[in-house]
Parts: structure tokens; sequence; C-alpha cells
């Protein structure tokens, strides 16, 4: 650990990851999302992994959703975004794929949530961005959060950088974050190690700091 100007400054893992300072953010480990993995049962039985054990050191859990607006709520961004994703032409064909109630838009029973952790829902990529999170961590006291669920390319780059840029030290545990796109996946954990901002580990090492500090 570093010390500077009244601060401590983490120079390990093992500094960032300090219970009473870290909490673990769940990301979009929704029914109707791992259906669309190559991997769906495979990366839920490691973010289960990571739950358990944060659960065990006391960390502080939050899950995110993606929800999908009703068509009518939709607008320009939205709208094109679906229609990109659903490889269609024509605003009818849109189907919203996870509306709110919809057994895609469920978190998948296997991590199911606690009556003590959070479950926020957002409709972009950044869990940070038009959600309470930041507001919830900063009022816990805490500066890092562990990073696991899915997709990496799509929704867990922008969350490690927005994260930062908010000031928070994030931790991704690479073999608990899944890729739609394999190589798309690897392009962007190679550009989050680029940038330098975020911790990188593992199962087995996560799991083993935890025990620790426990």
């Amino acid at each position: 650990m570093h010390h500077a100007y009244g601060l401590a400054i983490p120079e390990t893992l093992a500094d960032a990851c300090d219970p009473a300072r870290t909490a673990l953010i769940v990301y979009d480990m929704q029914v109707g999302i791992l259906r669309q993995m190559r991997d769906g049962t495979g990366i839920t039985a490691r973010v289960a992994e990571v739950l358990a054990a944060a659960r065990e050191a006391g960390l502080r859990v939050f899950f995110l959703r993606h929800l999908s607006l009703p068509k009518p709520l939709m607008g320009v961004f939205q709208l094109r975004q679906a229609m990109m994703w659903q490889r269609t032409d024509n605003v009818d064909e849109v189907q919203p794929w996870f509306l709110r109630g919809s057994e895609g838009f469920k978190i998948t029973p296997e991590l199911a949530p606690r009556d003590d952790e959070a479950v926020f829902d957002k409709i972009t990529m950044s869990a940070f961005e038009g959600t309470p999170l930041d507001i919830a961590l900063r009022d816990c006291g805490l500066n890092s959060f562990v990073l696991v669920g899915v997709a990496t390319e799509i929704g867990l780059e922008p969350t490690v950088r927005h994260g930062a840029d908010l000031g928070y030290l994030p931790i991704v545990v690479t073999d608990a974050c899944g890729a739609g796109h394999e190589e798309a996946g690897e392009r962007a954990i190679a550009s989050l190690r680029f940038m330098g901002d975020a911790f990188f580990t593992d199962i087995a090492e996560l799991t083993a700091l935890l025990q620790q500090q426990d």
C-alpha cells in the first residue's frame, strides 16, 4: 500500500480487495441473456462461485438487470440499437427482449438475490448510468468493486471505464466474465489492461484473498 497526502493508495490486488471497502457487482445474469451465450451454464456456475465467496466474506452485493422499455417508449437510439441487434431494418419487427415481468428479464435462479442484496434495473450498458449504484456505493464508504457477469464486450467494459472515471478501483474476475463474442470479449479485456485502471484476477486468486481477509 502506498501512502501520500493522507491517502492509502492500493498497490496490489490484496490492498484493493478489502471487504469493508469493496462491493460485488453481478452484471446482467438474466435468463434471456444467458440463453444467448454459448456457455451460459458454465458462466453461471463460475459467477456462483464468486458470489458464494463474496457472501462468505461479507461483501455488499449488487445485481444489475437490463430492462427493455415498451416499444412506444423506445426512442431513436433504443429502436436503432434493437434493430441492429435483432438484425432487422423494420421497426415493426423489433421485439423488446427484457420487458419487466418477462421470463427473460429474471435473474437466473442459481444466483437468486438475497433480501440484504440490491437489484438495480438499467436501460444502459454502464451499470452506473441511470442507476443508484454510485450513490449506494459511496454512501456505504466503498471505493472498489469486483465485477462478474455478462457480457464482457457489451456491458462490462463500459462499466469498468465508467467506474474508473468515477474514482472507483474496478476488480475484474476474468474467468467469471462471459462474452457473447469471444474475440470481441478478448479485445475488451486487452483494452482495459492497456488502460491500466483496473485490477485483474481469477476465481481462485480472489477466493483465496477473501478467505484470508475474512
